[in-house]
């Protein structure tokens, strides 16, 4: 997990449109890959929640995320985070497309996301523990397809395609786990900012059409 978010605030003029993108996603990854690094914490903290103009989208879920971040402290969230994906066996909260499309982990869907990341010259480093069907991993994959250097895969078409075969079908089935979950504090607020840039992002795929 690659990221190094500025932390811009949603609907922010300051860097063109593509890079909000890629950075937004690079946060998402890092907040559901492992428990936050205090260095991304203390930058949410201070991150601005005013968007430019009124009645941006993403304005409102970002400022309960950075309020959550504010409200909790590092040894908390840290907590929260062993609770709801850690432990042994069973993990209170699922991170794996595999489990909300078929009801099992390593399942067809992990094949077929394991093909499509092949044909596009992808694969899982061997430093990371999580299958790629993990929701950090996939949130890094588009991350990838928007900011990398390869025009003839980091473009918006294969971008289109891999969000709407491998995140548009289950993410909201996490974000609705999460916000339903007693014990999800901050995560209900990651899960709520989490709804609402995939569902700005499926409108403007849907543009493309």
């Amino acid at each position: 997990m690659s990221a190094n978010p500025s932390l811009i605030p949603p609907g922010s003029s300051a860097l063109d449109e593509e890079t909000a993108r890629a950075e937004l996603y690079g946060v998402l990854s890092q907040l559901y890959y492992a428990v936050p690094s205090a260095e991304l914490l203390a930058a949410v903290r201070v991150a601005v929640t005013e968007a430019p103009a009124d009645g941006a989208f993403l304005q409102e879920p970002w400022q309960v995320l950075v309020g959550a971040t504010r409200d909790l402290s590092d040894a908390a969230i840290a907590l929260e985070f062993d609770r709801l994906f850690g432990g042994v066996g069973k993990p209170e909260i699922y991170l794996y497309g595999s489990h909300y499309l078929s009801g099992f982990l390593n399942e067809k869907p992990l094949a077929r996301l394991r093909n499509d990341l092949d044909g596009m010259g992808l694969a899982r480093d061997d430093a990371m523990s999580e299958t790629e069907d993990h929701a950090a991993y996939l949130f890094e994959v588009m991350r990838y397809l928007i900011a990398g250097d390869d025009v003839a895969v980091c473009n918006l078409t294969s971008q289109r395609n891999f969000f709407a075969t491998h995140l548009q079908p289950w993410i909201l089935q996490l974000c609705d786990a999460l916000g339903a979950h007693p014990q999800a504090r901050f995560y209900a607020a990651v899960a709520q900012f989490t709804r609402a840039f995939v569902s700005v992002e499926a409108q403007g795929f849907d543009m493309l059409e």
